[in-house]
């Protein structure tokens, strides 16, 4: 009973642990424009797999796997776009 109270907030502090660790990559590529040891294919994988658990977060509403996903998904993107740019 008291783990099922706290699996929603263990869920967010995750979901907010793995999404935030995108922002310090995701603004060190806007500064320097640079994705050059950033691999194309693992991170077209990786977005796939993001666009995934969205999805299947969506379908079950789990606020914490929506919210994750869809921040980590933006972020993400933002990478893909700037490593097919600036090649």
């Amino acid at each position: 009973m008291v783990f099922e109270f706290f699996s929603k907030y263990i869920g967010f502090f995750g979901a907010f642990c793995t999404t935030i660790a995108f922002l310090p990559q995701a603004l060190k590529v806007y500064k320097t424009k640079s994705t050059k040891d950033i691999s194309l294919s693992m991170f077209i994988i990786f977005t796939v797999g993001v666009l995934s658990w969205l999805l299947y977060g969506i379908n079950i509403l789990d606020l914490p796997i929506i919210l994750a996903n869809s921040i980590t998904l933006i972020l993400s993107i933002f990478i893909l776009i700037y490593k097919i740019k600036f090649k």
